[in-house]
């Protein structure tokens, strides 16, 4: 994980406004979310894995799932998730001895080392995304 120091840090805004602004650029809503804090990452790679620009926020007026949430811009960082190139071979069973139906591998390394490559890409998208975010409100 590499942290990219932003003017963004810290800005407020309704999520809404923000998903307007922010999902024409290429950025979603990371399906981590949960009420109180999400994130809007932007693929950059697949190349061995997943290679992202995150940007996390926190709820500071409502819940996420409430309409006219406001939240709270963190620092934005880069982040690469390495797979399995094989099956997983520790596979969750119940307790009746029958196998989950866990159709996802675990990680090989949640946070792998990000190639440098990425860190350019990395600042170019968070300055772009600090011009639009900043002027626009």
């Amino acid at each position: 994980m590499i942290p990219i120091h932003s003017r963004m840090e810290g800005h407020t805004s309704q999520l809404y406004k923000l998903e307007q602004l922010m999902k024409p650029l290429g950025y979603v809503i990371g399906g981590n979310w949960d009420y109180e804090k999400g994130s809007f990452d932007y693929k950059l790679d697949d190349e061995n894995g997943y290679q992202f620009l995150r940007i996390p926020f926190t709820a500071v007026n409502g819940e996420l799932d409430a309409r006219g949430a406001v939240v709270r811009l963190g620092t934005p960082f880069l982040l690469s998730h390495q797979y399995q190139d094989s099956l997983d071979d520790h596979v969750n069973t119940l307790a009746a001895g029958l196998t989950s139906l866990d159709q996802f591998s675990e990680p090989k390394d949640r946070d792998a080392p990000v190639d440098s490559k990425y860190i350019d890409a990395g600042e170019a998208l968070v300055r772009e995304l600090e011009d639009v975010l900043l002027t626009s409100e």
